[in-house]
């Protein structure tokens, strides 16, 4: 029987969801606020179907690909490690008064899910924080 964990955030900007999308949608920058990573290489642009490598503080390779990308507002990129895959679901919206909100929602499936969640999640608070203090620079 196959493990699920899930994980999900939300913070609120004052930058326009445009800023957090151009932090998002080039992935030189993820390792500016995403504490957690090293690098990120796409083997094309960031749309659908698009795959490359993660490498992950340690460091360690893992591949991912972008599963769901809608510009300015949302993408899912997943990683696979052996039987374990970690989605990552990332939206952004515009809010009325001004601003944005971001929500990050993580879900691993496979053996040990449960085990390796928290800590595949532990630095998220800090990345979501760090990417709105970025975007609210641009």
């Amino acid at each position: 029987m196959s493990e699920t964990f899930e994980h999900a955030g939300t913070v609120t900007s004052t930058a326009p969801a445009t800023a957090v999308w151009a932090l998002w949608s080039d992935t030189t920058t993820w390792p500016d606020w995403d504490p957690s990573v090293e690098a990120v290489r796409l083997d094309g642009d960031f749309v659908v179907g698009t795959t490359g490598t993660m490498t992950l503080a340690g460091p360690f390779e893992v591949p991912i690909s972008l599963e769901v990308v809608e510009p300015g507002a949302r993408y899912l990129d997943q990683l696979t490690m052996g039987e374990l895959v970690i989605r990552i679901d990332h939206v952004v919206v515009d809010l009325a008064a001004g601003g944005c909100e971001v929500t990050v929602s993580t879900t691993i499936t496979g053996p040990g899910a449960d085990g390796i969640g928290p800590m595949v999640t532990a630095e998220a608070p800090q990345a979501m924080a760090r990417l709105v203090e970025r975007a609210e620079g641009r």
